[in-house]
């Protein structure tokens, strides 16, 4: 935790403050009266912001909220109603000792970066190992421990998958073994992602394996193809004017 970046926004006199304070110069403190500078310098050092609920207005905290940022609210009311979608927010009640304030720091950094770790990018989709669940488009879908390993494995290989791999590697199974448990598997799976998100061309096939879609893979393809196609015509033209050319040379 230490040099932590802590932002503090639109506070100055409570940044000098902290900043006299010998049990807090481990966290570099910074102070922001611009909300959008603010919310940058967050995601650019993982840090997390304070802000005080009596100085900013209702849409401050929910734009805040909104960037899923660690956020610690100092507040003088012990009746805040304030709401957020964000989990990765706490509230500590005015006036407080400076060894709470710590803690509640070291709390929700420890939080939010063991939450960070978890989530894993697939295919536009977000995958979220410590909850077992799917995210795109502020829907998600609940998933069990074996098709949350089986997504994984997609992030670990840019290379479609075969029915053996995924047999050795989440069910321990011989590639020897007669079974259908990887269709099975994987027909569910797609059930699931087409009735939640629409999709239904989340996970394809070819005769290599299994593999993840994407978007940009399937426009590279045709465009090679109509490439090909082009130099193939423009070939079958100059073979046409040879062809003509010579007959005229016989006539």
């Amino acid at each position: 935790m230490d040099n932590l970046t802590i932002t503090i926004f639109r506070n100055q006199t409570f940044l000098a403050v902290v900043k006299e304070i010998k049990i807090l110069s481990k966290f570099k403190f910074i102070n922001f009266d611009d909300l959008d500078t603010c919310l940058d310098n967050a995601k650019k050092n993982n840090g997390l912001i304070v802000l005080f609920d009596d100085k900013n207005k209702n849409n401050d905290f929910e734009k805040i909220s909104e960037n899923n940022l660690p956020l610690l609210i100092l507040s003088k009311s012990k009746k805040n109603k304030l709401k957020f979608s964000n989990s990765f927010v706490q509230l500590i009640n005015m006036p407080f000792k400076i060894l709470d304030f710590e803690r509640k720091i070291i709390s929700l950094i420890s939080k939010y970066k063991f939450s960070k770790s978890s989530l894993i990018n697939l295919g536009g989709y977000i995958i979220d190992k410590n909850e077992r669940k799917i995210k795109k488009d502020n829907l998600e879908l609940q998933l069990t421990e074996k098709e949350i390993n089986f997504l994984i494995l997609f992030t670990e290989n840019e290379t479609p998958l075969s029915r053996n791999y995924f047999l050795k590697k989440v069910w321990n199974y011989s590639t020897n073994t007669d079974t259908h448990t990887i269709e099975t598997h994987i027909h569910r799976l797609r059930k699931k992602i087409l009735q939640k998100f629409n999709d239904n061309n989340f996970i394809k096939n070819n005769e290599k394996g299994y593999y993840i879609w994407k978007k940009n893979h399937e426009i590279i393809l045709p465009e090679i193809y109509i490439q090909q196609s082009i130099e193939n015509e423009l070939l079958n033209l100059k073979k046409v004017k040879e062809v003509l050319k010579e007959k005229k040379k016989l006539l």
